[in-house]
């Protein structure tokens, strides 16, 4: 018998959930069509916490949906796909799956206000590099100016 850790079906889970069609993010994690652009794998996993037993899963999400589409129909699709994926993976039985919608967006709206992994990565990284660079030109001035004393 296997022990799995709550990251490995949480994981599972923001993986297999990519297909749901209306299903926006779980709480803050990148699903559907922006999956792809992630960076950091882990992020799937945001939005979803899971109890993992020895022989049993019980799942807890906060979800964002698409506007228009059938809220009823998402669950149903989500809870059937992360019975499938969990079992045939792992072999342990979903007993239980609680959704809890707690936004309701446009795609556009959504695609417009989300930021990816890899825009953050790269903000920061520029604003790594720049203040390194300010460093860098200080720590020169200073030693010119030590120099230059002496």
């Amino acid at each position: 018998m296997s022990l799995y850790e709550d990251k490995v079906i949480q994981k599972i889970i923001g993986i297999a959930l990519e297909k749901v069609d209306g299903l926006l993010t779980a709480d803050g994690g990148f699903l559907s069509n922006v999956a792809e652009k992630l960076v950091n794998t882990d992020n799937v996993t945001a939005g979803i916490d899971t109890e993992v037993g020895k022989k049993e899963v019980a799942v807890d999400m906060k979800i964002v949906v698409e506007y228009g589409k059938d809220i009823e129909d998402i669950y149903k699709k989500i809870k059937e796909i992360i019975a499938k994926e969990v079992q045939s993976m792992t072999h342990l039985k979903v007993v239980e799956v609680n959704v809890d919608v707690v936004d309701i967006k446009t795609k556009e709206e959504y695609e417009a206000n989300s930021e990816t992994v890899q825009e953050k990565v790269t903000k920061a990284a520029k604003a790594t590099g720049q203040f390194a660079s300010k460093q860098t030109e200080k720590a020169k001035s200073a030693i010119e100016q030590q120099t230059n004393n002496e």
